[in-house]
């Protein structure tokens, strides 16, 4: 398993936090520079055999070993676990995070070679099917992390309206880490 420096995270969290005291920047108010515990490794691979799908080591490896979200991009990383508020509550993200978790949804085929730019014509749904979501970035925005096929551990990130469907980070360490070190 691909290692991650869960104290170095953690103190840069800190000092972001630190200096965003009145956690002004994009999304802080949401995911509070706070970090959940890691996940016990029997509550992911109950997660993978339930889903049938391995997770992509970077992923996995980071809920693991340094926390479960919510600490990062957008409004903060999505929790593999169900969330500490429960879903069903006033969530902005319920449907998305809970069509995710659908029987057999995560499994399918991510039916993409390319990314498929600009307006998106069909339902996110035909797109999305073999992704999790990571974050949210409001308006719908959301990014995603492929979990099968040639683009495994993939981030992409989709805008329905204008941006299109389209790779955002060659794995989910840079992805993280560009947030981390971001001013």
């Amino acid at each position: 398993m691909e290692s991650w420096d869960e104290d170095g995270v953690r103190a840069r969290i800190s000092q972001r936090a630190a200096q965003d005291p009145g956690r002004e920047r994009f999304g802080a108010d949401a995911h509070r520079y706070e970090l959940a515990p890691a996940l016990p490794e029997a509550e992911i691979r109950a997660f993978e055999e339930a889903q049938g799908i391995n997770l992509p080591t970077e992923y996995r490896s980071f809920i693991a070993q340094v926390g479960d979200g919510p600490a990062g991009p957008g409004h903060g990383l999505m929790p593999l676990a169900v969330p500490r508020h429960g879903v069903g509550e006033d969530w902005a993200v319920d449907d998305e995070w809970e069509r995710d978790r659908l029987t057999g949804r995560l499994a399918e085929s991510f039916p993409l070679d390319e990314g498929l730019p600009g307006r998106i014509g069909a339902p996110a749904d035909a797109v999305t099917q073999g992704t999790l979501m990571l974050a949210e970035e409001g308006c719908g925005i959301y990014v995603r992390l492929i979990l099968n096929g040639p683009r495994a551990g993939e981030v992409w990130r989709m805008d329905p309206d204008w941006g299109g469907f389209v790779p955002a980070s060659a794995s989910f360490r840079a992805w993280y880490t560009e947030w981390l070190q971001s001013p």
